[in-house]
């Protein structure tokens, strides 16, 4: 079988003068308020003006093609190039099967199906797709984790986006499988002091999942605990909730509880988790199609 891979990630602005349609795009094109857009613009102006994501995902894209020897083609679900993009271009390569493989490990209805959606509307039927919907105890993935916080003496926090509390009554294993990814490291790690925190939640005027790792920080310190190392499971490349949301905005805080605060850092294109997402593609090929 020739297959080819479409790897997708959220995407990001490509300059400051994009913020406002890409905050459209993600609100399907309701209208934005110019706060939102200022608010969104300073922080990037606070992490250097864009976001690195474009560039690491497309070096993540290079390696993981080196890896597979079959084509690897990028789409966002927010930016460009489109999803919509990647799999005309995957289709071009003429594959018997497209693997979609989203760059978030854990699924939910909010999240993931969205990808899917794109996916399956772009190809029309063209083409076996074999999707992969959930990575969060991928031993490869496991493993580069335990190996960024294996050996600290600081109390580790793992954290995530958080999405909207009402998917705890829809039955979404979003909180779930975070959990056991964060389980699972620890123990691979032999930690002995960890948390779980939620992260990056949008002001949308429902309740969101937390605890959120600012309420975090504070309930560490009224506990005693001195130093924080944070490790972003639902996150694997560097971009804006990384670089605003724990490097600025949750520094400044613990800064402010003279708790000191690390972090580790982002998977990005590290070799061992490139040959991690091979597998899972490998793996995806090699399983009978139910169409």
């Amino acid at each position: 079988m020739t297959p080819a891979v479409v790897l997708m990630a959220y995407g990001s602005p490509s300059e400051l003068a994009d913020i406002r349609p890409y905050l459209e795009d993600i609100r399907s094109g309701r209208p934005v308020s110019d706060e939102a857009v200022e608010e969104l613009t300073e922080r990037y102006r606070r992490i250097g003006g864009r976001s690195p994501l474009d560039d690491v995902t497309e070096r993540q894209r290079a390696a993981l093609e080196r890896e597979l020897a079959f084509p690897v083609f990028v789409g966002m679900k927010h930016w460009q190039p489109r999803i919509s993009d990647a799999v005309e271009l995957a289709l071009g390569s003429d594959p018997e099967a497209i693997v979609g493989l989203v760059l978030a490990p854990h699924y939910s209805r909010l999240s993931i199906d969205g990808y899917r959606e794109r996916v399956e509307e772009a190809l029309d039927g063209r083409a076996d797709l074999r999707f992969i919907e959930s990575w969060h105890m991928h031993e490869p993935y496991l493993d580069v984790l335990a190996d960024r916080v294996r050996g600290t003496e600081a109390h580790v926090v793992f954290t995530a986006h958080s999405l909207p509390a009402r998917i705890i009554d829809e039955r979404d294993p979003y909180r779930d499988q975070l959990l056991e990814t964060s389980r699972l490291v620890a123990d691979k790690a032999g930690l002995g002091s960890w948390s779980f925190a939620f992260q990056s939640a949008s002001p949308t005027g429902e309740p969101w999942l937390g605890p959120d790792i600012l309420e975090e920080l504070e309930s560490l310190h009224e506990r005693g605990i001195e130093h924080v190392l944070v490790c972003p499971i639902g996150f694997v490349s560097d971009h804006l909730e990384i670089l605003w949301d724990i490097d600025v905005e949750a520094r400044e805080r613990a800064a402010e509880l003279d708790l000191r605060l690390d972090r580790i850092e982002s998977l990005n294109d590290d070799p061992a988790f490139i040959r991690g997402l091979a597998k899972l593609a490998q793996q995806a090929v090699s399983v009978p199609s139910t169409r």
